[in-house]
């Protein structure tokens, strides 16, 4: 039995985050700038350059199917309008990262079909250091802390503040009640250390519409999200679960991805459905920095009669990622698209964009003061 919603929260009102797979009417993403975060690329290479290449192809690839909003500081638009082209809008706001998934709010819908935001606490992931990235001062991320509102404001529609650290891509819905997490990443003491887990999924439930959560375990390893769902499975329609797994019971890896696969196994939905689970291996490791990327084929975008998904310079295991997917979405075309560069910055295609639901009445609204 679902306890009732607390009065004023989304839920109650009759709000609710659809599936990815629903119309969208625009897709937001967030133009990478900054060099800490993208230094040194791969073989040496200059990492940002090659992370706005990456980001600039992702853009196209789904402006080909639904419109992109791309986010710059002001001292950037000259350059992303040069690199992405005509077919990707462009909007100027200050952003400090370029997770647009992580920093942006997410989208729902009201009972009368409109839009409204989530705007969750933002803490840079528990702000904890990673390989060679340090912790950072609040003032470092208090431009992301504050994107989630200003696209609202600027959007003219409803939002939601959420009493909790939360990032986009630490959970997924299916639009019909339920919410896929994982214990890794919302249980962590750096996100909510003040709230147990009956709490934080009471929250979880009421500002994203929905009436069960089901817990993964533990998240890939060296993966500095600690353990975002994105990077390991997803819904892929009702009941349908797409799902990385790993061949090899030697690889690190292996126990959780095992662990969370049989977790979905046992797991129903919120409408009482056991699960389809439709697994796709990943691909080989690739170390950076000393540390292992989180490379996932799960981490793609679902857009408007397409999914763009990554390919990870690995010929077989990418091809045969694209066939799964293939026949998870047979209405929708499948573009494939060079990542590594993006996951080197510890996230991938799913992280850096953001679905804005279609409502049939879209308007940008009023400006941002």
């Amino acid at each position: 039995m679902v306890d009732a919603p607390a009065s004023g929260t989304p839920r109650a009102e009759g709000y609710r985050m659809p599936a990815e797979q629903a119309p969208h009417a625009a897709c937001w993403m967030w133009w990478p700038w900054s060099r800490r975060v993208w230094e040194p690329g791969l073989e040496g290479r200059d990492g940002l350059a090659a992370a706005q290449a990456a980001y600039a192809t992702v853009a196209r690839a789904i402006a080909a199917f639904e419109p992109v909003r791309m986010v710059s500081r002001q001292q950037d638009l000259a350059q992303v309008v040069a690199t992405c082209g005509e077919s990707v809008e462009t909007l100027v706001l200050p952003v400090d990262d370029a997770w647009a998934r992580d920093t942006g709010p997410s989208f729902l819908i009201g009972p009368s079909g409109d839009l409204a935001g989530v705007d969750w606490q933002f803490n840079n992931y528990g702000n904890h250091p990673h390989a060679d990235k340090p912790a950072l001062a609040e003032t470092d991320f208090v431009n992301d802390q504050a994107i989630a509102a200003r696209v609202l404001s600027i959007l003219g529609v409803r939002r939601f503040a959420a009493p909790l650290v939360m990032e986009g891509g630490s959970f997924h819905v299916d639009g019909d009640g339920t919410v896929l997490v994982t214990e890794e990443c919302l249980l962590n003491a750096n996100r909510n250390p003040s709230l147990d887990r009956d709490a934080i999924e009471r929250f979880l439930l009421d500002y994203l519409g929905c009436e069960k959560v089901i817990w993964l375990g533990r998240g890939l390893i060296d993966d500095e999200t600690d353990g975002h769902v994105d990077e390991l499975a997803c819904f892929v329609g009702p009941g349908v679960v797409l799902a990385l797994t790993r061949n090899d019971p030697s690889d690190p890896d292996y126990p959780a991805v095992q662990d969370n696969l049989e977790r979905l196994g046992a797991a129903t939905d919120a409408r009482g459905r056991s699960l389809e689970i439709i697994e796709i291996e990943a691909a080989p490791p690739v170390y950076h920095r000393g540390v292992r990327l989180s490379l996932s084929y799960v981490n793609f975008y679902v857009a408007n009669g397409g999914v763009v998904m990554p390919a990870f310079a690995a010929p077989d295991h990418d091809a045969a990622a694209r066939e799964v997917l293939a026949r998870a979405f047979p209405e929708r075309e499948v573009v494939q698209v060079p990542a590594l560069d993006i996951f080197c910055g510890g996230g991938g295609i799913h992280c850096i964009t953001q679905q804005q639901p279609a409502t049939g009445r879209e308007s940008w609204g009023q400006s941002a003061s």
